[in-house]
C-alpha cells in the first residue's frame, strides 16, 4: 500500500509539474507572436537606399562630364610640341621632360665642364600694374626658376640661382660646391648678397652664364616651352583623374 500511494503521489507531481511548463511555453509562444513586438521593416528603407544610389551616380557622371569637357576643350588648343629640333640654332642643350615631372633637365658639355639646368614650372605675377617694372627693374609677367649647375672634372662645381624672364635673366646667389656636398655646405659657400657685388664682376657672371649657353634666347624658348609643359601636365592630370572615376 505504501509502495502505491508513492508511486502515485509520483505521478501526480510529475503531471502537475509537466502542465505548469507546458502553460509556460504558451505564453512565451503567444508573447513573441504579438504583432506589436515582431519587427517590422521600414517601407521607407529601400527607397532611401536607391536616392542614394541613384545621388551617387549623378554626381559621378555629372563628374566626369565635366572632365571630358576640360578634356576636349584642351585637346582643341593647337599648340605643337617643342624640343631641341624646334629649338632656336643656337640651342645647345639635351632636354630631358618626364611626363608627371614638374621639372625639365637641360644638359650639355663644355670645355671640359658638365653643365645642368633644371627648370622649374612658370610663375606669374598677378599684380594689378603689369605694365610697370618691380623693384629691381625686371618687367612683370610670367618667370622661370632655373638652377644653373657648372661643374669641373674634380667634381667641384658653381651653383647659380636664377630667375628667368622675357629677354632677360636674373641671378640670385651663387655657391660653390663640391660633389656631394650638403644643403648646409652650399649655404656656407653661397657667399655674398649677389646684388651686393661689384657691376663689372656681376656682368663678367652673366657674361660666363651667356657662354655656356644660358641666355636671353634660351629663356625665351624654355618659356614657351614651359606653358606647354604647364598645358601637358594638366591634360595628363586629367587623364588620370578621369580614369580613376571610370575604375568600379
Amino acid at each position: 500500500m505504501a509502495f502505491t500511494w508513492c508511486v502515485r503521489r509520483s505521478a501526480s507531481r510529475l503531471a502537475s509539474l509537466c502542465s505548469t511548463r507546458m502553460v509556460r511555453l504558451r505564453s512565451i509562444s503567444a508573447v513573441a507572436s504579438r504583432p506589436s513586438l515582431a519587427p517590422t521593416p521600414s517601407p521607407f528603407r529601400p527607397f532611401a537606399l536607391y536616392s542614394t544610389a541613384i545621388d551617387w551616380m549623378s554626381s559621378e557622371q555629372s563628374l566626369l562630364r565635366v572632365i571630358d569637357s576640360e578634356i576636349n576643350t584642351a585637346l582643341q588648343i593647337d599648340d605643337p610640341d617643342l624640343d631641341e629640333e624646334t629649338a632656336p640654332g643656337s640651342f645647345p642643350f639635351k632636354i630631358e621632360d618626364n611626363p608627371g615631372h614638374q621639372t625639365v633637365t637641360l644638359t650639355r658639355e663644355y670645355k671640359g665642364e658638365h653643365i645642368k639646368v633644371v627648370v622649374s614650372m612658370p610663375s606669374f605675377d598677378s599684380d594689378e600694374n603689369d605694365d610697370e617694372d618691380d623693384e629691381d627693374g625686371h618687367s612683370n609677367g610670367s618667370s622661370i626658376p632655373l638652377v644653373v649647375t657648372v661643374t669641373k672634372k674634380s667634381g667641384l662645381s658653381l651653383e647659380f640661382s636664377c630667375m628667368a624672364f622675357p629677354d632677360e635673366i636674373a641671378i640670385d646667389a651663387l655657391s660653390v660646391c663640391n660633389q656631394g656636398s650638403t644643403l648646409e655646405d652650399k649655404l656656407a659657400n653661397e657667399g655674398p648678397d649677389f646684388e651686393c657685388l661689384d657691376e663689372n664682376l656681376k656682368k663678367t657672371f652673366y657674361k660666363y652664364l651667356e657662354i655656356r649657353g644660358v641666355k636671353a634666347s634660351t629663356t625665351n624658348f624654355l618659356h614657351q616651352y614651359m606653358m606647354r609643359k604647364v598645358k601637358r601636365e594638366y591634360l595628363l592630370w586629367l587623364k588620370n583623374v578621369k580614369k580613376f572615376m571610370e575604375e568600379s
